[in-house]
């Protein structure tokens, strides 16, 4: 590969909006300061894009999306020029949305981050293998508990963590990126039963397969960075984020928690990813670490899950509005959203890649 080569696919990984993740369906809450992405490098620590204060959710000319017990919703979110890692899906009450730890006791799914997406050109190797550039949307499904009883408001939360090319180093991981989404369950099956997370794996690179492609740690919490913030410099762009978080080789393996073999270290049993699609054996080697101690995120143990999550119940308001795709919801004229909280995908975002 001829270095002028590696330069444009590098460029590619690395230009101007693309560089970033955050859920796109359902919608976010979206912020002002980072133009509706949350990354823990760059100062953002979750657990949702934004605090449930400046949701758009309180205001009553936003329309509410309604959701039934029992329901696959549908969950969205571009690949953006990175490969690998995992997404972790959890719901509580709206009112605990700004709560880490409810939102660590009410997992609700694992998956791949490259559920069913990947680069656009499966032949470019740059990178590694399928780790070229590329931003399709990718998918999966989550099942509305069965446990939240009606007119309830709650929060979706959406994590990527353990993904990989940092500015085109094969070697790095990226820091954790959040999103949330507000909506009202009411209608569906009832049980009181609350749900057990649930792992879906297999990803462009290891397809029908129990285990997902990532980079530095397949554990939520390892890659926020704790309390530290950048300190950024004009004209030095990369002092926007303290990324990247861990130096290693592309690894393979389940979510942390998912996987028998887990330990207090917080890394599970994993494997150096090889450039072949097939899976590779169960053969394992410890995770990577970090690159340098100060560096080193803090890594908290998740509380143990409760027996139950109280939510609260929405009184039922004239000002609540459904959406087209609202579950069991009465179709009323809405007025248009806060323009203040919209979402832009397409802006750029002044963050390294």
């Amino acid at each position: 590969m001829h270095l002028s080569s590696a330069l444009v696919a590098a460029s590619a990984l690395v230009a101007g909006c693309a560089g970033h993740s955050m859920l796109a369906k359902p919608a976010s809450r979206g912020n002002v300061e980072w133009w509706g992405t949350c990354a823990a490098g760059a100062g953002c620590k979750g657990p949702c894009d934004s605090p449930k204060a400046s949701s758009p959710f309180n205001s009553i000319y936003n329309p509410k999306t309604y959701v039934q017990r029992g329901q696959q919703l549908d969950v969205q979110w571009n690949r953006l020029n990175h490969p690998g890692g995992f997404v972790r899906l959890a719901m509580v009450p709206f009112d605990q949305s700004d709560d880490w730890t409810a939102f660590n006791d009410n997992v609700l799914k694992y998956t791949c981050y490259e559920t069913n997406c990947g680069p656009s050109n499966s032949s470019d190797t740059v990178f590694g293998h399928l780790n070229g550039p590329g931003s399709s949307p990718c998918t999966t499904t989550v099942t509305i508990p069965e446990n939240i009883p009606d007119n309830t408001a709650v929060t979706l939360q959406w994590i990527w963590y353990g993904g990989g090319i940092y500015y085109g180093q094969v070697d790095t991981s990226f820091g954790e990126y959040y999103g949330c989404s507000d909506m009202i369950v009411t209608g569906g099956p009832s049980s009181s039963d609350k749900p057990a997370p649930v792992f879906t794996g297999g990803d462009i690179t290891y397809p029908n397969s129990d285990v997902c492609k990532y980079w530095g740690s397949n554990k939520v919490g390892d890659c926020n960075f704790g309390d530290r913030k950048p300190s950024p410099v004009d004209g030095d762009l990369l002092s926007q984020s303290l990324e990247p978080c861990i130096r290693g080789p592309e690894l393979k393996g389940k979510p942390y928690g998912m996987d028998s073999s887990s330990g207090s270290s917080g890394a599970s049993s994993a494997a150096p990813a090889s450039d072949s699609a097939a899976p590779a054996s169960d053969s394992a080697a410890p995770a990577s670490s970090a690159a340098e101690s100060s560096n080193a995120p803090a890594s908290p143990e998740a509380p143990a899950t409760p027996e139950s999550t109280d939510y609260a119940v929405v009184p039922e308001q004239s000002e609540v509005q459904s959406v087209a795709d609202s579950a069991a919801a009465p179709q009323e004229p809405v007025a248009p959203a806060n323009p203040d909280y919209a979402v832009n995908s397409e802006k750029c975002i002044p963050l390294p890649a």
